[in-house]
């Protein structure tokens, strides 16, 4: 390990040496320029996606806005490689998959405050509660960021950046209303002055719901309500240009309607989940010696409060459960940027995460009263991660690091990532390829859960789960940018995953790999037309029997036409077809492996601009009245319609 980062020392030293002091002439923008984003999570700066290896989709709040998304889960579901499980209507269990890896594998973020929830049995991030009011962007990093965040970024990164309040006040309201008795309200304001900038926002939405258990199977008819209310803030100060004080909290407090399972008679009347979480973000970023040091320290502190209530009820009358799960995560990260050149960054960081979680739970029948009772239990995560950026000739990019992370019980665990970007300013043409390292420590309950009268859960010998993975590919631009293309080749390999065994619990056993091939294409025929389309081939077995992994499909096709109204409004027609893949069904006392089949989703969003203030719009969602599950037994919506008005003050 230390041998990695004298390595990488010595080459930042070696460039510096060679090196001229930064002048504006270097920082002039570079002519190959046909990718102008700039996006921060491949490597924790702000960095032109031109020059990134990494295979990124950024979802900017322009994009939120015109498709009119409500929940988060519904803005990303278009996104290349990324598959989104949902057991039911809004505010059920939720929750992505990226490159054919487990959901768990997939690091949550807001603002750079995790969100997996450490009292998920495997750690994963419920994203069913995540409403999109406030976001500035959404950036999505396929494969292994354990290098840069650590634990959970096995398979990638969901990075969701607030908005940043700028300009004069601005006050906006929205209201909208559809399908299944849903309301949906929210009021915001924003602005800033030369040293303050605020942002704030309050929704509330409400949705009577149908059944999460598929009234397509006998006995299911109740359907299943949410609420949901959010407060979100960001708030900052700048004292000089020299330093930065950023704060940003958001608080969610839910009520879902939940049924017992999917299938026949799966139906539950009363059954009901209490979410409540609060997210907290403080951050302080200062420069030293003429801008050549930036230094950054983050405190965040997640609070999550997880409850369901099942009394007895007329389809059930000897039966009740009753459950709470309480999780709390404090983490200090301090990141060190060294720009030592105009082609030349070094950074360095430490990171200490410390994580605590409690549960109980209760059942009453005929067999008499059941209890399981996990108390507190702590784990901590320390990191110390080193990160090299150097360029040649503007035109080779290169990004290696290594990270050294110790966690207070599964040992310790190290990994790299090397990505490199090769521009051809002639063709505009762009060649990348990554190459890295992942792993994942053992969640709270894997590690703590208490035995049960049928054997052994939890352990504490848990090793990380780990994994190795590359891409290449290659992105082609034609008439004049109007036109672009891309293709990335994808491998990654899952060692020592964590699995239940009945007889032992939780233990390191299995294997999985997953490769496949991505394809995108962009095109701008007219200044007010974009035309996008992607598809993903993904092959996602487990390497011990063969078999493919559940809820991962093989073949997903998303194209977008997003056209604007002559300044006055747009017209979004979104495609999304995702292909066939395996599931387990609970049809009988026996679960059944079968074969999902593929469905085709068309969406469209038509806003219009009725004064300069004022704008009314219209959503559809499901036009073609698909009939599908996602997951086998569970309901899905049919064509649903929302409209509603827009206020900008």
């Amino acid at each position: 390990m230390f041998r990695q980062i004298l390595c990488l020392l010595a080459t930042s030293l070696l460039f510096s040496l060679h090196a001229s002091p930064l002048n504006d002439s270097e920082k002039e923008e570079q002519p190959f320029s046909f990718q102008h984003e700039v996006v921060v999570t491949a490597t924790r700066l702000e960095s032109p996606l031109k020059e990134t290896a990494s295979s990124i989709t950024v979802i900017k709040r322009e994009d939120l806005e015109r498709s009119k998304k409500t929940i988060l889960l519904e803005a990303i579901n278009e996104v290349l490689g990324l598959t989104v499980i949902q057991s039911g209507a809004l505010g059920s269990a939720a929750s992505v998959q990226l490159r054919g890896a487990n959901s768990e594998h997939t690091l949550v973020m807001l603002d750079g405050v995790e969100l997996n929830d450490p009292m998920s049995p495997s750690r994963s991030c419920d994203l069913s509660h995540l409403t999109v009011e406030s976001v500035e962007r959404v950036e999505i990093l396929r494969g292994p960021q354990s290098t840069l965040y650590g634990s959970d970024a096995l398979a990638g990164v969901i990075n969701i950046i607030t908005r940043k309040g700028e300009g004069k006040p601005r006050l906006h309201a929205l209201i909208h209303g559809g399908s299944y008795s849903t309301f949906h309200g929210q009021v915001g304001a924003f602005g800033s002055t030369d040293k303050l900038y605020y942002s704030t926002t309050v929704s509330s939405l409400r949705s009577g719901g149908f059944s999460a258990a598929s009234t397509a199977y006998e006995g299911n008819k109740e359907p299943d309500g949410y609420r949901n209310l959010t407060l979100s803030a960001r708030f900052g100060f700048r004292p000089s240009h020299q330093l930065d004080i950023d704060c940003s909290i958001r608080s969610i407090n839910t009520k879902t309607d939940i049924d017992n399972f999917g299938g026949d008679f799966g139906d539950d009347p009363n059954s009901k989940q209490s979410y409540d979480a609060l997210f907290f973000r403080g951050h302080v970023r200062g420069l030293f010696f003429q801008n050549r040091w930036e230094q950054k320290m983050v405190i965040s502190f997640v609070n999550y409060d997880r409850g369901y209530d099942n009394p007895t009820d007329s389809l059930d009358p000897t039966t009740s459960e009753k459950a709470h799960y309480k999780s709390h995560q404090w983490k200090l990260d301090w990141q060190h940027n060294f720009f030592l050149h105009s082609s030349n960054t070094l950074t360095l960081g430490l990171e200490y995460r410390l994580e605590q979680g409690q549960s109980e739970y209760y059942s009453e029948s005929l067999w008499g009263l059941v209890s399981s009772l996990f108390p507190i239990k702590r784990a901590y995560n320390a990191g110390l991660y080193i990160q090299e950026q150097m360029s040649v000739d503007n035109q080779l990019f290169v990004t290696a690091g290594v990270r050294f992370s110790m966690h207070s019980l599964a040992g310790s665990a190290t990994t790299f990532r090397i990505a490199s970007t090769f521009l051809i300013e002639e063709t505009k043409t762009k060649i990348k390829g990554t190459l890295g390292t992942g792993f994942k420590s053992p969640s709270l309950y894997q590690l703590f859960a208490p035995a049960s009268a049928w054997g052994p859960i939890g352990k504490e010998d848990l090793s990380p789960e780990k994994s190795v993975s590359w891409d290449a590919g290659i992105e082609q631009n034609f008439l004049e940018d109007r036109i672009s293309v891309g293709i990335t080749i994808f491998d990654s390999r899952f060692d020592n995953l964590i699995d239940f065994d009945f007889s032992r619990g939780y233990v390191n056993i299995r294997k999985a790999r997953s490769w496949g091939a991505e394809f995108t294409a962009h095109a701008r025929p007219l200044k007010n037309l974009l035309l996008e389309a992607s598809f993903a081939l993904t092959e996602a077995k487990d390497s011990e029997t063969g078999e493919y992994l559940l809820r991962r499909p093989r073949n997903k096709f998303t194209a977008k036409l997003d056209y604007a109204l002559l300044d006055k409004g747009s017209i979004i027609l979104s495609l999304v077809h995702i292909g066939k893949r395996e599931d387990m069904v609970y049809t009988g006392w026996v679960p059944e492996r079968v074969t999902m089949s593929s469905y085709t989703l068309l969406n469209t969003a038509v806003s219009y601009d009725i004064t300069r203030n004022i704008q009314a719009f219209i959503r559809i969602d499901n036009i073609l009245d698909e009939d599908y599950e996602v997951i086998g037994g569970y309901g899905t919506p049919g064509i649903s319609v929302y409209a509603g008005f827009k206020l900008s003050l």
